[in-house]
């Protein structure tokens, strides 16, 4: 199985966001995370999707997509040539005798506590999946309370092939 990473740039419009996910249960084809925000533009939402499968089930996803009648552009954000991000809250059930063990963890990996309590901590770390992966593997011996991740929001580096849509 692959990963592909599509940016797909899309009207703003009510249902936009279900169109899409429904092109894919219908379908059977597995969504592994999907991010979407507005843009500098209002009317347009920027949705980042990571889609895996065979080649040829990701080459029909993109033929599928580029159909929907709401999507006005979509690229393939490749690793080399994009900058992927991942944001995840991670709360932790860790007493004061072991918070500057998870304490020493988190700033190793530039994590930002952003809550304690006397029996918790709320983490805040973004990087790519590698390193949030990374960071939750050395939290292994303590105990997850809750887990929030956003999934990848990416963008391609430099400044070529911008896309600028014309909007009414």
């Amino acid at each position: 199985m692959k990963k592909k990473v599509f940016q797909l740039l899309v009207d703003n419009t009510s249902g936009v966001l279900s169109r899409i996910s429904g092109l894919f249960s219908r379908r059977g084809y597995n969504i592994e995370s999907i991010t979407a925000g507005v843009t500098a533009d209002p009317k347009i939402t920027r949705i980042t999707i990571v889609a895996s499968g065979d080649d040829e089930i990701l080459i029909q996803i993109e033929k599928q997509l580029e159909k929907l009648v709401d999507v006005r552009d979509i690229k393939e954000l490749k690793p080399q040539s994009s900058v992927y991000r991942e944001l995840a809250l991670i709360k932790v059930k860790v007493g004061a005798e072991k918070r500057q063990a998870v304490l020493s963890i988190a700033d190793i990996f530039r994590a930002n506590i952003i809550d304690v309590s006397k029996e918790g901590l709320i983490i805040e770390i973004t990087g790519d999946q590698e390193k949030i992966d990374a960071f939750l593997n050395l939290l292994d011996g303590y105990e997850i309370l809750e887990l929030a991740r956003t999934g990848i929001a990416g963008l391609r580096r430099g400044t070529e092939d911008i896309v600028y849509l014309e909007t009414e």
